[in-house]
């Protein structure tokens, strides 16, 4: 009769378990991401609002006129680095928001992004550090929700410099990722 009881149980006991190991869907709103790149003191949580553009719908994303509207913040397409740096700089992210939206917004545009360098360094380590930079752009652009066919990245390192001289203010200026759209290339 033990023998009967021990079985029952260990019958209720493997049904119990096999009922907690059951999973249900559930419906759960997505997780938000943030920021943990070096150097950035804060992170960015709150989109940049697009104004929308009234009229005929536009179909070539390069004749969006926001791209050139010097008040938008899509007109702006350099985005600059510190000495030695591939990090993002907090001040620019939502600029690289803003353009990620517009690339969600036309799934057809096509970018390229030009990562520079100014000219301390070799030319190999500078080809290395542009294309870094320009990797990081389109690396935070994909996780915005562009998709990677929408953007090339390739490196000019110091060879497409802004400024020439010698000094920090200009090389500063050269430290860069310049966003370019189709049609602009």
């Amino acid at each position: 009769m033990n023998r009967i009881h021990l079985s029952a149980a260990a019958a209720v006991l493997a049904a119990i378990l096999l009922a907690a190991c059951q999973s249900t869907p559930e419906t759960q709103a997505p997780a938000g991401v943030e920021d943990r790149s070096p150097g950035d003191k804060q992170p960015t949580t709150k989109p940049i609002a697009q104004p929308p553009v009234t009229g005929t719908p536009i179909t070539d994303p390069s004749k969006d006129p926001r791209l050139k509207d010097p008040s938008n913040v899509l007109s702006k397409r350099s985005i600059y680095f510190d000495f030695d740096s591939d990090a993002i700089k907090v001040e620019f992210v939502p600029l690289v928001e803003a353009h990620a939206a517009f690339l969600r917004q036309y799934k057809t545009a096509k970018m390229l992004i030009q990562g520079n360098a100014d000219d301390r360094g070799s030319r190999e380590y500078n080809l290395g550090l542009g294309q870094r930079r320009a990797d990081a752009v389109k690396k935070r652009l994909v996780l915005l929700g562009a998709t990677e066919s929408q953007i090339e990245s390739v490196s000019l390192g110091e060879e497409k410099p802004v400024c020439t001289q010698q000094t920090e203010e200009c090389w500063a200026r050269n430290r860069r990722a310049d966003i370019l759209y189709g049609g602009e290339f």
